[in-house]
């Protein structure tokens, strides 16, 4: 161990001591795994770790939840200090940033604006948004939900934004037993006809946000 190796050991952390820990094992005496990774090679653990986190909520297991929501952020740290080195960003860009954003889209905490309710404040939300990313159709808000969700959240986003923009899809409210009994006999059925429903939602997607292009 390195003299600089040693000087990281402490009995308790604090969030400067993990950019620091990160920073030494992506350093030349660091480790040669950490050091090979780029944003590409661990995308797919930052996924995972978030669905983790979420199987802890999903348990009401507080002792989950701190050791999910600690590999979550090591993975921001990971994805700032690669950032970092490509001369990209910083942990502190990625701070300043969420901060500004926070501020500015609670206009009700931080300015004379009100909001009555959770609805209203998130309405707020969801258009200062859209003004910042300037999405001035509604074709470019519903182009705006990852690809990378799963298709059936993925639907379920594009259709409230449809619902939204003026186009509803004409569902019909009954009761979740229900939906559940359709869901399972869906997938059922597109087992039975050899058919992948995550492929097949995501060409479905694709196709449904094609019909707003003109919108």
């Amino acid at each position: 161990m390195t003299e600089k190796g040693k000087k990281l050991i402490k009995d308790h952390y604090g969030f400067e001591d993990l950019i620091a820990i990160m920073t030494y094992l992506r350093s030349d005496e660091g480790c040669p795994w950490d050091r090979a990774q780029t944003h590409s090679s661990i995308r797919k653990n930052l996924i995972e770790e978030c669905y983790e986190a979420a199987e802890g909520i999903d348990a009401n297991d507080p002792h989950l939840m701190c050791e999910e929501f600690g590999d979550i952020l090591l993975q921001v740290v990971f994805h700032a200090q690669i950032a970092r080195e490509n001369g990209e960003f910083s942990i502190d860009d990625v701070i300043n940033a969420v901060s500004r954003k926070l501020i500015c889209r609670h206009p009700h905490i931080f300015s004379d604006q009100y909001a009555s309710d959770p609805a209203t404040a998130l309405d707020r939300w969801e258009e200062i948004k859209k003004r910042e990313k300037k999405d001035d159709t509604l074709y470019k808000t519903m182009d705006r939900v990852a690809r990378t969700l799963p298709s059936l959240m993925r639907t379920q986003k594009l259709l409230k934004k449809a619902e939204k923009g003026g186009f509803p899809a004409g569902g019909q409210a009954v009761s979740p037993d229900v939906l559940k009994d359709r869901y399972m006999r869906l997938c059922a059925d597109a087992n039975a006809s050899g058919v992948d429903l995550e492929e097949l939602g995501y060409r479905a997607n694709e196709e449904f946000l094609e019909k707003f292009n003109d919108h």
